[in-house]
């Protein structure tokens, strides 16, 4: 798979999502939001969901969780991903259907 696929997953992915989302909970998460519910206070148990998403996409990234699933699941990085170019389209290593070969050449 390519970077184009993963844009298309994401992109698909995320018209899929209404504003809501129905989450069967098990009965130790259940357990686990009430705790951080009465601990934590929020308005609502949506904002506690919202933070733990956040938290886990920020530790996948700081761990290099993502870019080893999406490497393994794409072939591109976190990186490449957010710059919509992979590394080798980047430093010119890469056929990137240029008419100049020489291009990033010194």
């Amino acid at each position: 798979m390519t970077l184009d696929d993963l844009t298309e997953t994401v992109e698909t992915s995320y018209s899929a999502f209404d504003d809501s989302l129905d989450v069967a909970l098990d009965r130790e998460t259940k357990n686990e939001l009430s705790l951080l519910e009465a601990a934590l206070e929020p308005d609502n148990t949506d904002e506690l969901v919202r933070r733990a998403i956040h938290m886990l996409f920020q530790t996948s990234v700081d761990t290099g969780s993502m870019d080893f699933h999406l490497r393994r699941g794409f072939d591109v990085t976190y990186d490449e991903y957010l710059s919509g170019m992979t590394f080798d389209e980047m430093t010119g290593g890469y056929d990137t259907h240029d008419s100049d070969p020489r291009r990033y050449q010194f």
